[in-house]
């Protein structure tokens, strides 16, 4: 007996971007202007502690992480979107692809991220 697997698409049509901000007030300032530019569907925010190198020296703060649900179509959108509303000099921002997830979701994902018209 032969089995043979179905092709999987390499691409995914939905994303999850992160990023972080240095204050709680400048999370809500940016996801609200992410939200409100429909560049994507969701944003949930978590207060973490961060350790890393910058300027040859390890830095330990207090940030607020920004995991953002969106499409695709709209990240090069969203990306830009943080580079220039951003307080850092060099924003954090991560792309991971979403490579399954409950039909209604992605679909509310797709709907709420549609621009007007489109």
């Amino acid at each position: 007996m032969t089995f043979e697997l179905p092709e999987k698409s390499m691409e995914s049509s939905y994303c999850m971007a992160i990023t972080t901000a240095p204050r709680r007030e400048e999370a809500e300032t940016l996801a609200e202007g992410i939200l409100g530019n429909r560049l994507a569907a969701c944003v949930q925010m978590a207060d973490i502690r961060s350790f890393f190198f910058w300027e040859g020296a390890m830095q330990k703060e207090s940030e607020v992480a920004l995991y953002i649900k969106t499409t695709e179509a709209r990240y090069s959108d969203l990306e830009a979107y943080i580079q220039d509303n951003h307080p850092y000099d060099v924003p954090e921002i991560i792309k991971l692809p979403i490579t399954g997830g409950l039909p209604g979701y992605l679909n509310w994902l797709d709907s709420t991220t549609a621009l007007p018209g489109a």
